[in-house]
């Protein structure tokens, strides 16, 4: 062997690319862990560099930051956005990192649509369940009220604009939608007044039923004012009304 020069020269030269190779993960290893690379500053931003409303540096503070870890080379990224997404408010994060030392954190807010339920929780404009300070949310005045099975929270909020849609002829706006366990629909309207819906049984029916309701309307208006409380309208060819001190329904059977 040790007359083989050949490879001999080889050893060496394998011996001395190994011994590079540690001298160079050393020199990174102490470049990674200098001062320099220390985080000093996380910044937040919104969406297209939009002011964020409801996320404060406090609540950062006390609930995500203590979750990140290493410098800037060695923090997780994928562990930041995930402290981040479990802040109040927050929606969804991206993070990037800034050089030398800062992490930058782009945030998306909840836009809240109304309450959900009587737990306390929120549903957002897109149809997600979040738990966020109710009197934030209700800054602008009061959110109207949805509940629905597990599971149902995009139906309820998609139905919600449909019923602001069909109803605006009649200058009324939903207040409260709920689907029944059995997947029942009712509305309170911004008169006070509660309307039966029933089920949906095809992609027309609620919308039939609202517009039937909506020509009979004015006239009922006219007769009653202020009056009606209930009006039940899961009969094929009619509905029931339920006025302060009096019910009126018609024969026909209800669905």
């Amino acid at each position: 062997m040790w007359q083989d020069i050949r490879l001999l020269n080889a050893t060496a030269n394998a011996l001395l690319g190994l011994l590079a190779l540690a001298i160079l993960g050393s020199a990174l290893w102490w470049v990674v862990h200098r001062p320099l690379f220390t985080l000093r500053e996380v910044r937040l931003e919104g969406p297209e560099h939009s002011t964020l409303r409801h996320v404060s540096p406090s609540t950062v503070r006390g609930t995500a930051l203590p979750q990140i870890k290493g410098n800037f080379f060695t923090a997780d990224l994928e562990q930041v956005r995930v402290a981040f997404e479990s802040v109040p408010w927050v929606r969804r994060a991206a993070v990037r990192r800034e050089w030398p030392n800062k992490l930058v954190v782009v945030i998306e807010e909840h836009k809240p649509l109304g309450t959900w339920g009587e737990d306390g929780r929120l549903v957002s404009v897109q149809g997600d369940l979040f738990t966020a300070n109710l009197d934030e949310a209700e800054e602008e005045g009061d959110l109207p009220e949805f509940s629905g099975p597990a599971g149902s929270e995009r139906e309820v909020v998609a139905r919600y604009r449909d019923f602001g849609q069909w109803l605006a002829p009649v200058e009324l706006t939903p207040e409260a939608v709920q689907l029944s366990s059995r997947y029942a629909w009712s509305v309170r309207l911004s008169n006070g007044m509660n309307v039966e819906l029933g089920r949906e049984e095809n992609r027309e029916t609620l919308k039939a039923r609202v517009e039937r309701l909506v020509q009979i309307y004015p006239q009922l208006v006219a007769r009653l004012q202020d009056r009606i409380e209930n009006v039940d309208m899961r009969y094929p060819s009619g509905m029931a009304l339920q006025v302060a001190g009096l019910k009126i329904a018609p024969e026909t059977k209800k669905k």
